[in-house]
Formats: C-alpha cells, sequence, structure tokens
C-alpha cells in the first residue's frame, strides 16, 4: 500500500514537473519567436544612444576657386538626463558660462529621455570653462557653424542658413539638398548602471560644392560702386547686375542695403530681399530698345527715316501723353538717342499691338528666366487681348510693363551678342554629392537677327556718344547704352507719383565684340534722377575697372592708368595677376574700417583681449578657423595665401573684432605694390 502511495506520489510529480516545463518552454518560445522583436527594441532602446552628426555642408565658390560659404568644427554641448544625479546644480553651473536662464536649462534636462542638445556652436574659451568643471552627463559634440568669409559681399544670392545648418535664401536654399549632405550616426552602448562602455561611428557624407559664375573681384567693384552711387543719389535701394552676353553667366549680383549672411537674423526682411530678381519695376526708356528692335526686325521703319516728335506731345486712342523734352523732327536713330517718348510711341503703332505683343514675349519679358535663385518674379506683360487701345503708347515706352533687373538684362545682352536670348545662370557646376548633380545650360533662342542687333548696337552707342548717356563714355572702349527714368506708382492714389523714380542704365562694351553688359537701378533718388545722369557714371567706373581686370583690348586710342602701368614694366618681368592692385584697394579699405584699425593694448582689457596671430602664410580656409577660434570676424580680401594682416601679429583687441587679411601669391607680391606704386 504504502509503495503504491509513493509511486503515485512519484506520478503527481513527474505530471507536475512535464507541465511546468511545458509552460516554461512555451513562454520561451512565445518570448524568442513572438515577442522577439518588441524585447530586442526595448533592449536596445535602455543599452545603446543613438546621436546623428549633422555633416559638413559644401563650400560655395566664386568662378575661380575663391571661398564665398564655408563650414569649420564647432563643439556643441549635450546633457546625458540619465547620468545627471543633481539637474537644479547643473543647470546652475551652466547658466553662468552659457547666459542662459538656468530655468530653461533645468527643463531640458528633466523632460529629456535621451541626451539632450544644450548649447550650438560655442567658443573655445567657453568649451575650456565647462570642460574645466568636470560635470557628470554633460559632454561636447562637434556640429559645423556656416561661416561667409566675404561678410556682406554677395549676401543676396548666397543666402544664409538657420541654426540648424538649413539653407534660407539664395544659393543655399535653392541647392540646400545637395549643399547640405546626408548626417552621420553615433551609438553609445550603455551597462545596467549607465556607464557608456563602446562606441561606433557612422560618418556623415559631407554636403556638394557649388561653384558660382560671379568673380569676386568684379563683385568687389560692382558693390564698391554701387555703394558710391547710393551715397551719391541718397536711394533707398540699388542694384547693379553685371553678365557676360555671350554665355548668360553672372559676372556680380549686387543690391544695396547689404547684410551680413553671418548674422542674417539681426537685419529686416526689406534688407534681406533679393532685388535683383524679386523686385519687378517699371523699366521705363531702357524698354525702348526692345521697341526698336521689333520696329527694325519688322521692317516699320529704319535708323535713317524722319519722325515729327510733335514738339513733346501725342494723342493715343483719346489719350494725351507728353514727352519729357519737345522735339521736332527726328530721326529714328535720334529718337533713342534722345530717349523720345513721342518718337518712340509712333514707331511702336506701327508695328501693331499683335506683333509689338510678341517681340516682348519673345525677349522673356512677363516670363521666368529660369536662374537658380528662389523668390523669382516673373513680372507683368499682360496678354494683348486685355490691352487697352491707348496701351500701346504706354508700354512702347516701359509703362503698363514690369520687369526684373535679370530680365532686362538678359534682354539687352541679347542684342549685345547679335540676337540670342540666353538663360541667365548664377550656377557654374556642382562638385560632388551623391547623387551627383548636372547643371544643365540649355540652348539660347534667336529673339533677332544678327542683322538688326548690329543695327541697334550701333544707335545704343549714339546714345553714349551724343545722347542721354553721354556720362557714360569710356576711355579707351566704345560702349553702347539706354537710360531709363521710369515714374513710380503711389500707394496712396493709385497713380504715377510725382517725385518718386526709379533711375536705371544698362549698357555693353565694347561695342561690337561686347564682353559684358552691366545694369544699374537706383530706387527713389533724391535731387537728380534721371538714368543716365546717375546711372551713367556709375556704369563708366564699373565698366572701365572690369574692362581691364579682364585684359580686353581697346578699341579705340586713349590710354589709361592701368595700361601705362603695365607697359611700365620690365620686358622680361613676368605678368602680374591683374587683380593684384584691385585688391590692394579692397585691403586699405578695409583696413581703414574703424573695427580694423592697428590696436593698442592699453585699450583693451585683460578678459576681453585678444592677442591677433601671425597669419602670414595661411590659407583662407586657415585663417577663416584660427579667427573663428579666436572669436575674431576675419575680411578676407583675394585668394591664395595671407600676405598682409591689420591688425597687426601681437596687437591685442576686443574680442569681437575684425581683422583683415589680404591674400596672394607669395612671389608676386613685391611686383604687385612695385605696380600698385606705378599706377599711383
Amino acid at each position: 500500500m504504502e509503495q503504491r502511495s509513493l509511486r503515485r506520489r512519484w506520478l503527481v510529480v513527474g505530471v507536475v514537473a512535464l507541465i511546468w516545463m511545458a509552460a516554461v518552454l512555451f513562454r520561451l518560445s512565445y518570448l524568442q519567436l513572438v515577442c522577439y522583436a518588441e524585447y530586442f527594441a526595448k533592449a536596445q532602446h535602455q543599452q545603446r544612444r543613438i546621436f546623428e552628426i549633422s555633416p559638413r555642408r559644401g563650400a560655395i565658390y566664386d568662378r575661380k576657386g575663391r571661398e564665398l560659404a564655408i563650414s569649420i568644427p564647432m563643439d556643441s554641448i549635450f546633457g546625458d538626463p540619465t547620468d545627471i544625479k543633481d539637474a537644479s546644480l547643473v543647470a546652475g553651473l551652466l547658466s553662468r558660462v552659457l547666459n542662459i536662464p538656468a530655468v530653461e536649462i533645468e527643463t531640458k534636462i528633466r523632460e529629456a529621455k535621451t541626451p539632450v542638445r544644450l548649447a550650438k556652436k560655442l567658443s573655445p574659451e567657453t568649451v575650456q570653462r565647462i570642460g574645466d568643471m568636470n560635470l557628470k552627463g554633460v559632454f561636447f559634440q562637434k556640429e559645423n557653424r556656416r561661416v561667409y568669409p566675404q561678410r556682406q559681399s554677395l549676401a543676396h544670392a548666397l543666402g544664409y542658413v538657420d541654426t540648424d545648418e538649413k539653407g534660407i535664401g539664395g544659393i543655399e536654399y535653392a541647392f540646400d539638398k545637395q549643399i547640405r549632405g546626408k548626417p552621420g550616426r553615433m551609438m553609445v552602448m550603455a551597462d545596467g548602471k549607465r556607464r557608456w562602455y563602446d562606441r561606433s561611428e557612422a560618418a556623415a557624407d559631407p554636403g556638394a560644392s557649388v561653384v558660382l559664375t560671379v568673380d569676386e573681384t568684379i563683385q568687389f567693384i560692382a558693390e564698391k560702386e554701387l555703394a558710391r552711387g547710393m551715397q551719391e543719389t541718397h536711394s533707398k535701394y540699388g542694384t547693379v547686375v553685371i553678365q557676360n552676353p555671350n554665355t548668360g553667366e553672372l559676372l556680380a549680383f549686387a543690391n544695396a542695403p547689404t547684410f551680413d549672411p553671418n548674422d542674417a537674423g539681426s537685419y529686416p526682411d526689406e534688407v534681406r530681399m533679393d532685388r535683383g530678381v524679386s523686385a519687378a519695376y517699371e523699366p521705363g526708356s531702357t524698354f525702348k530698345v526692345i521697341t526698336m528692335t521689333g520696329a527694325l526686325e519688322n521692317g516699320v521703319t529704319n535708323p535713317d527715316e524722319m519722325i515729327d516728335c510733335q514738339m513733346g506731345s501725342i494723342v493715343v486712342a483719346g489719350r494725351l501723353i507728353h514727352d519729357w523734352h519737345p522735339f521736332g523732327i527726328l530721326s529714328v536713330r535720334d529718337v533713342l538717342a534722345n530717349s523720345s517718348d513721342v518718337g518712340s510711341i509712333k514707331v511702336a503703332m506701327r508695328l501693331g499691338a499683335p506683333k509689338f505683343y510678341d517681340v516682348i514675349h519673345s525677349f522673356g519679358i512677363g516670363q521666368l528666366t529660369g536662374i537658380e535663385l528662389p523668390g523669382e518674379n516673373r513680372g507683368i506683360l499682360r496678354p494683348v487681348d486685355n490691352w487697352m487701345a491707348s496701351a500701346i503708347g504706354s508700354v512702347a515706352i516701359g509703362q503698363e510693363v514690369s520687369v526684373t533687373p535679370v530680365q532686362i538684362i538678359s534682354a539687352i545682352s541679347a542684342v549685345a551678342n547679335g540676337g540670342m536670348l540666353y538663360k541667365p545662370r548664377i550656377v557654374k557646376e556642382i562638385q560632388g554629392g551623391s547623387p551627383l548633380l548636372v547643371v544643365s545650360h540649355p540652348a539660347p533662342q534667336q529673339v533677332t537677327d544678327a542683322t538688326t542687333a548690329a543695327t541697334v548696337r550701333g544707335m545704343m552707342e549714339t546714345v553714349v556718344l551724343s545722347g542721354t548717356g553721354k556720362l557714360a563714355q569710356l576711355n579707351g572702349y566704345t560702349a553702347a547704352g539706354k537710360s531709363g527714368t521710369a515714374q513710380q506708382i503711389d500707394p496712396n492714389t493709385g497713380r504715377y507719383s510725382p517725385n518718386k523714380y526709379i533711375a536705371s542704365f544698362v549698357g555693353f562694351a565694347p561695342v561690337n565684340e561686347p564682353a559684358m553688359t552691366i545694369l544699374i537701378v537706383f530706387d527713389s533718388p533724391e535731387g537728380a534722377h534721371h538714368g543716365g545722369e546717375i546711372g551713367g557714371p556709375v556704369f563708366k567706373r564699373i565698366a572701365e575697372q572690369v574692362l581691364a581686370y579682364m585684359d580686353v583690348d581697346y578699341d579705340i586710342p586713349g590710354p589709361s592708368a592701368v595700361q601705362t602701368a603695365k607697359n611700365a614694366k620690365h620686358p622680361h618681368e613676368p605678368e602680374e595677376d591683374s587683380s593684384a592692385g584691385i585688391n590692394q584697394a579692397r585691403f586699405k579699405a578695409a583696413k581703414d574700417q574703424p573695427d580694423s584699425l592697428e590696436a593698442t593694448s592699453l585699450a583693451v582689457s585683460d578678459e576681453d583681449a585678444v592677442v591677433i596671430p601671425d597669419l602670414a602664410g595661411q590659407t583662407v580656409r586657415g585663417v577663416t578657423e584660427e579667427c573663428s577660434r579666436l572669436g575674431l570676424a576675419p575680411s578676407l580680401i583675394g585668394s591664395g595665401v595671407a600676405l598682409e594682416q591689420s591688425p597687426e601679429a601681437g596687437a591685442r583687441v576686443p574680442r569681437g573684432s575684425r581683422v583683415a587679411v589680404r591674400f596672394g601669391r607669395m612671389v608676386a607680391d613685391a611686383r604687385s605694390k612695385d605696380l600698385q606704386r606705378n599706377v599711383n
């Protein structure tokens, strides 16, 4: 009996053991097969920390490879809430160094589940001070900071980035996807006590670099002369665009007032607006070039035909239009040279509204040009069916139609190059990036025949020689151009303002083989307001400097100072860099600005003092990184290696001061100084 009872007990134990083992096996199978993914994800979440590593944005270069926008690595500070035992204490200590309210830092730490960024892109001094605190759970991670070495130069075309390195405006926005690159990842492993014991990184893919068609030296000339023109005319806004008429490439693109993309947020929206592509305006008399081109090509007139300008008035469909001057009988050539409204209207009326509209449309007016810049305005060209009976009289003289600077300069370039309308472009090529982006260059369109274009070029030369553009005559070069003076619409009355104008001048040189087209626009000048009067001198100054820089041969007698200096060189001496004299002038101008004058050690307190390093022989990037490390703002002139600097090495200046540095070729430097003395 006892044996049977013992056997029964063992049977019960065995059954229970089997049931338990089956339950355990079932549970293990369930966890391993059904719940594996869920628990594996939880384990990874507990054991791993993954940080995104921001990629380095690609650089932006001018057409000669000079850096216009670069990214340099800087330290950002992070806090790991699992390692920070006293968030209040850590926040209080960091607040004193970062100048951020302690409550804000503490809130970030307490609300975070994983490491959180507490501050971005700190100066080396700040990093050192925080590192000396040796705070547990606080660490640094490299992030890139966007720097624009030329500061305000080409700001509207370059654009800028926000705090997350996302492009805002200009090329930075238009090509953000390519320039930004792909972020990398850093994975850190932690044990059960949240102690880090291993890490691995997947490198970020750097962004593609963009090469612009702009030449930094030509851009400097344009900005310098635009600033001078703004000061002389007291205009509200100003724009200068320089284009190669034979390719459509923009060589300079300047707006005033401008801004510093290194600190774009401190400027108002109207200053950051790219007026070269976004601001449409009535072109006034510069539009008469298109009027005359269409009339000549359609055979309704010729340059020598005499037109009765009726002493300054004409009635079009019952509307009386007054000329700016009471002209009598003029040839068609002189109608353009003297900018007669009556004569231009008579020529356009012969052409007729439908044909006139087709001519205007073929020149790209009222259409997007497709330039690689955001925010382009298409302007206004109403369909011919919507024209009033008197509209042809207005459109013929550049009213009731609006254009952007890039539209009108491209149209005039088509006349300059023999009748081919090129798409204006500012991007030359994209370097690197994945996948590689190829910049397309569409074929130009024939908008007028070569004979007509040559005839109009000759008429525009007369404008400069004896018409409204006489102040644009060049020393040593032929030039052609057209002035424009347009009344602005008064927003309060909806009518043309009696005292608000847009003055412009557009021209090219040399006449027969144009190397460049230049457009100057002044918005709301005070006092003198005729385009030829205030735009012509700016055209002259820009054209003479740029043509000399481009080594364009003279096509009329008249040696200039630059040519004299070239002839004065020793016959066996190598050719000097043609931009050396210009870069020296730029360096002098930067040096003479108040915040870059030679510093005295007595004027700076020890706490804020920075000792200027010796930058001689360093590259543009090296100088930029060195200045950024010390908290200085570099103003970089030229390319190559550093030759001159101001303030000089060893000077003590306040943190944030500007340092002007001129770059060039070491071997050529002595010769460039001799050349400059010869010019002076």
